[in-house]
């Protein structure tokens, strides 16, 4: 399975203009479905037939709907749009879906960086159908209006979003730059209205600098996304922390609701050198393992922090740090997504985004729906939360108290490095040399 263009669970659903780099593109006979709707429907049907992760597609007779679906006569694409999500809700799976060319458009992944939209990643529960929001994205129209991790939408102005599903949310709230749309939130007990401008954002998924709240200086790096260009980012901040000469690094993994997984891969091998990253299993119980490659950009002591916004590659990441003792997790539970898709263009413009796979971290462990908990807890208050959100200086800084905690951990892996360093030196010095 090629893992390049391949995204994972949490991230299909941008509510943004962006660029999808699909895998395995699949580009049969584009014009003729101008045509033929009834081709599109086998076309989609035919994908998922070979690729999806469920076997049994659900407990469902797939061959049967196969048969169901090519009896019927359409008259349009609009009506061969309906029929294809009509024929995937019988998967039970929202993040396998069908895009007409409209929708298709709003969720590319640009490779410069560059959105628009509102800024926000979202999710429906499979049981109850709610659209929650997996992470905002910093320095969004989302972000500044005060939208949260696990915030769930129960209207969009006005509408409710009962029986809705992610693609009629994305319709109502994506639209043209300067118009507004209000976003109704249930948080907790809370209702809360929250009008939101759209607008472009251009997004760099890593920020970094160096901190001398240790002696010896603390590297904190801050990724927010898994995107085309969050591999070279991250290479760039390591160097120059590293040319800083730095004591130690904090991976800020929090509210990162993950992005493309073949990201997450070339990450995790800047920080170790051998053991695996991540396996990825199929339908057929196929596991693909993916390994650290002696390329390691550092070893100094590594604390990673993470929440309940950190989700899908952020998982991969994480998982794979702790695996193979590498980092220690300070924060709160991740989000849980373990499942990957590929997304791919279909017929005159539209777009299929399938689930492929399971991935599990190097342990062999299963997160989909669990999460990833922290070595060390600690949790944040709703106050200093909104305090952060309106003051970004404070996000890292010593009115974070999850950082604090993270320095405290970091302070302590330093100190016994070099006294294992020490114990090392000491040990050397006491052998005997031969005489020459």
């Amino acid at each position: 399975m090629a893992t390049r263009g391949l995204v994972v669970g949490a991230t299909v659903v941008m509510l943004s203009t962006v660029t999808i780099i699909g895998a395995g593109i699949h580009l049969k006979g584009q014009a003729f479905f101008q045509d033929s709707p009834k081709e599109l429907v086998d076309e989609v049907w035919q994908i998922i037939d070979k690729n999806y992760v469920d076997a049994t597609f659900n407990q469902v007779d797939w061959r049967a709907v196969r048969t169901e679906y090519l009896d019927r006569s359409y008259e349009s694409e609009e009506m061969a749009y309906d029929a294809i999500r009509e024929m995937l809700e019988q998967l039970e799976d929202p993040y396998t879906r069908f895009m007409d060319p409209d929708e298709f458009r709003s969720m590319q992944i640009d490779t410069s960086g560059e959105l628009t939209g509102v800024g926000i990643q979202l999710s429906q529960e499979e049981e109850t159908g709610r659209l929650i929001v997996i992470s905002p994205i910093e320095e969004t129209p989302a972000f500044e209006a005060g939208i949260q991790s696990q915030d769930i939408i129960t209207k969009i102005d006005g509408q409710s979003t009962e029986g809705m599903d992610i693609n009629e949310a994305v319709n109502l709230i994506r639209g043209r730059i300067g118009t507004d749309v209000v976003l109704t939130i249930r948080r907790g007990e809370r209702e809360i209205d929250f009008p939101i401008t759209r607008d472009r954002i251009e997004i760099h998924p890593v920020r970094h600098s160096l901190k001398d709240d240790l002696p010896g200086g603390v590297g904190y790096i801050r990724l927010t996304q898994f995107s085309q260009l969050a591999a070279d980012e991250m290479r760039t901040a390591i160097q120059e922390l590293e040319n800083q000469g730095v004591e130690g690094f904090i991976l800020d993994l929090r509210s990162n609701p993950g992005g493309l997984l073949q990201a997450s891969i070339e990450i995790a091998r800047m920080w170790y050198n051998e053991g695996d990253i991540v396996s990825t299993v199929n339908r057929q119980g196929v596991a693909e393992v993916q390994r650290a490659n002696g390329r390691a950009l550092t070893d100094k002591p590594l604390v990673v922090l993470i929440d309940g916004g950190s989700a899908s590659a952020s998982e991969i990441l994480s998982g794979a740090l702790r695996d193979n003792d590498r980092a220690t997790l300070v924060g709160t539970t991740t989000f849980g997504k373990g499942l990957v898709q590929s997304v791919r263009p279909v017929g005159n413009g539209s777009g299929l985004a399938v689930t492929i796979a399971r991935y599990l971290t190097p342990d062999g462990l299963d997160i989909d729906k669990e999460g990833i908990p922290p070595d060390i807890e600690q949790e944040i208050s709703e106050e200093v939360r909104e305090e952060m959100r309106m003051d970004r200086t404070l996000i890292g800084s010593q009115q974070d108290p999850q950082y604090v905690r993270a320095l405290e951990v970091l302070q302590q892996q330093i100190s016994a490095a070099n006294e294992e360093e020490t114990t090392q030196d000491e040990t050397t010095s006491l052998v005997p040399t031969s005489a020459q």
